[in-house]
This record gives structure tokens, sequence and C-alpha cells, in this order.
């Protein structure tokens, strides 16, 4: 899946558990630079993510997430 499309998908989560679209979809975005992005709002977006693209994150992938570029590149190795 191309990553505009996996993106776009991301998106429509972090819109849906964070009740605003006040970011911008670019590789170097962290939760750091979106309001309401906190580590409960992150699981959630972490679960719908999953969920979203039928998939199963384990720990090493999580460890691998530094920012949405880097996100987009596990979610494309596991679907």
């Amino acid at each position: 899946m191309e990553s505009k499309i996996v993106k776009d998908k991301i998106k429509e989560v972090l819109i849906s558990v964070l009740e605003h679209n006040n970011f911008e979809m670019i590789d170097e975005l962290t939760a750091q630079d979106v309001d309401g992005w906190d580590s409960l709002s992150h699981m959630m977006i972490i679960t719908k993510i999953e969920d979203k693209f039928n998939i199963k994150f384990k720990i090493r992938d999580l460890n691998k997430l530094k920012n949405m570029g880097s996100l987009v590149s596990v979610i494309q190795s596991k679907i």
C-alpha cells in the first residue's frame, strides 16, 4: 500500500481520537507536535490503527516508532 494511502488512513484515526485536524501529515510529525496526543490517546491511536489496518504491533515494532514516517514504514511492512 502506498504511503499516501497509509497516511490518509492514519489521519482518519488521529482525527477520530483527538477530535481535531490541527496538524500536517508529514514524515517528521511526532506526538509532541499535536495538541492532545498524550500517552493515553497514544494507546487509543495504536489500537485503532491496528483495527483499521487489521494488523498487530509487537513491542519491537512500537520501539521503532520515532515519527510519522517510521509509523508508515512499520505499517507497510505488516500489510
